[in-house]
């Protein structure tokens, strides 16, 4: 943990930095280790690849080490994701009265001309947190950076006022109005940043909201406390003057916020996604690499759009606002109704239903029929079933991990899902390089992975990045959940890891008194079909299913 926070230090600074140095920002982090200490620490990460000697300056990261502190201690990089907002906030300097300092901005490459064109229409249309931005040229490559929402809390912050960003994701828009939020991940306990993980070119249609008001949009929500409505409001009219902004809305203390349930003394403050405006260009075809809250800017010397128009969206209304669905209700009412019998091999199962033309149905089996019988541990179960759909599509019906909660359940052991992840497999290494919690989010993480194309399944070599969760028992039902394990293995339950108390799972961290197990994803299998190139609309988590029902590769 201390060569990872060293990796850290170096990565977060950018630049050549001495043991010295080093040594003093570790002290800042909690961990006392001397200049000697850290130049033994250094030696071994040179001879790992992950930093290098520059003369007699000092070290400096490697393209190795960036990826290793992307993908390396997953248990803490969960915990850092929200930790590095927190630490970006405080970092805020702006002020408004002045409209000077350093505020917080998102980074993305452009390797087109058209794409920058496209996010520089989206200024003047004002569909953003700014009308500021950056042009900046680095490696050979162009930049732009845009103003992050999370600004507008460390300038929260910065006046006395308590702010938690709470989540990030898409809201619906009909007619310039905003209507509810439909997906959302919360800030705690993810290695993905939320609106990272909604930013695809097929989640959004930030063009449609400009061209004719309607469409999906990037949003975070957060809250703070009700007594600081009032002080909230003057420093939001004050920030708006000199060009900071996107407030989509607030409300009374209480009460929810386009679908987000809201603590009571609490006041909920929905802001439009700094990325928004990179996101259309995104839609437009254009492969550009989005970095959030990576880094800050000087907001004066910032370009101003001064040609925007004033923000689109109309006051919310209220009328048609849909309660924001958290997944986590949906597996715990699932869960509950498995009835699926370890004796006899009955009963009934979670099921995943994704959907492909009939005219890919043969092709999509092939692919599914070489997953299970090559890998069959990274599937749960080798069964399938095929269930009718709209517009001559069928649906393809794969067991769903969540089954093996549900069959604790029904033996009386407490068994949650903790977090679904991408496992990262090389050979006999086996470790988590992403994770989110289950808890906050509104959609099964393990489809935004594939919707990301964040797997790589290979089912003929020894590496690969499949999806996989990871599960919470209390230490004293150990014996008898292994027990269980054991017996679900004859029905082609496969179970990956099971850890021992109060031990990290493949890098998955556990509370205390509980184990951990690991399960392979149950859309394992749709994952390989998608990436064949094969249209795939993949649902999880949809409904239950009789066992016996399924057909047997």
């Amino acid at each position: 943990m201390k060569m990872m926070e060293i990796l850290r230090i170096l990565y977060s600074k950018n630049e050549i930095l001495g043991a010295k140095i080093i040594s003093q920002e570790l002290e800042k982090r909690g961990y006392s280790l001397g200049e000697r200490a850290v130049r033994y620490h250094m030696h071994i990460l040179d001879e790992k690849g992950f930093t290098e000697k520059v003369g007699y300056k000092g070290r400096q990261i490697t393209k190795k080490g960036i990826d290793e502190l992307k993908k390396g201690l997953i248990f803490d990089q969960v915990d850092f994701t929200f930790s590095r907002f927190q630490e970006k906030m405080y970092n805020v300097s702006l002020d408004y009265k002045k409209a000077t300092g350093s505020v917080i901005v998102n980074i993305s490459s452009i390797n087109d001309l058209d794409s920058s064109k496209i996010i520089t229409d989206v200024f003047k249309e004002g569909l953003s947190v700014s009308k500021h931005y950056n042009i900046v040229e680095k490696d050979d490559k162009t930049y732009i950076e845009t103003v992050c929402g999370t600004t507008i809390d460390g300038v929260f912050q910065q006046q006395g006022i308590i702010t938690k960003p709470l989540y990030g994701g898409l809201l619906k828009v009909e007619d310039y109005v905003p209507i509810n939020f439909t997906e959302q991940i919360a800030y705690e306990n993810t290695s993905i940043t939320p609106l990272e993980a909604f930013t695809g070119h097929d989640n959004t249609s930030v063009i449609d909201v400009i061209n004719n008001g309607t469409g999906v949009i990037p949003a975070n929500f957060r809250i703070i406390p009700e007594v600081k409505k009032q002080h909230a409001l003057a420093i939001l009219d004050n920030l708006k003057t000199i060009g900071i902004g996107g407030v989509i809305h607030i409300d009374n203390p209480g009460e929810a916020v386009l679908g987000i349930p809201v603590p009571e003394g609490m006041v909920g403050i929905a802001i439009v996604g700094g990325v928004t405006p990179l996101c259309a260009a995104r839609e437009e075809g254009y492969d550009l690499s989005i970095k959030l809250a990576d880094g800050y800017a000087e907001y004066s010397n910032m370009i101003n759009s001064s040609i925007a128009k004033n923000f689109p969206l109309k006051p919310v209304t209220y009328n048609n606002t849909t309660p924001v669905s958290f997944v986590l209700n949906k597996i715990y009412n699932l869960l509950s109704t498995v009835n699926f019998d370890i004796e006899s091999g009955e009963g009934d199962v979670i099921v995943n239903v994704s959907f492909v033309d009939r005219n890919n149905l043969d092709t999509s089996l092939e692919i599914l029929s070489k997953m299970y019988k090559s890998k069959p541990e990274f599937c749960i179960g080798n069964r399938y079933s095929l269930v009718d759909g709209p517009d001559n599509k069928v649906g393809i019906a794969t067991i769903c991990s969540l089954t093996i909660d549900g069959i604790l359940t029904k033996h009386g052991i407490s068994s949650f899902p903790k977090y679904s992840g991408i496992l990262d497999i090389y050979g006999n290494s086996r470790r988590f390089i992403e994770l989110i919690s289950y808890k906050g989010s509104s959609v099964n993480p393990h489809e935004i992975f594939i919707n990301k194309n964040m797997c790589e399944l290979n089912v003929s070599g020894d590496s690969c990045k499949i999806l996989a969760s990871v599960h919470s028992v209390p230490y004293i039902a150990r014996d008898k959940t292994v027990d269980i394990l054991d017996k679900l293995g004859e029905y082609g339950f496969e179970v990956l890891n099971i850890g021992k108390p109060n031990e990290y799972t493949y890098n998955a961290k556990i509370e205390k008194y509980h184990f951990g197990y690991v399960l392979a994803g149950g859309l394992n299998p749709i994952a390989a079909i998608k990436k064949e190139g094969i249209p795939t609309d993949v649902k999880s988590i949809e409904t239950m299913k009789n066992f016996n029902s399924f057909e047997e590769f």
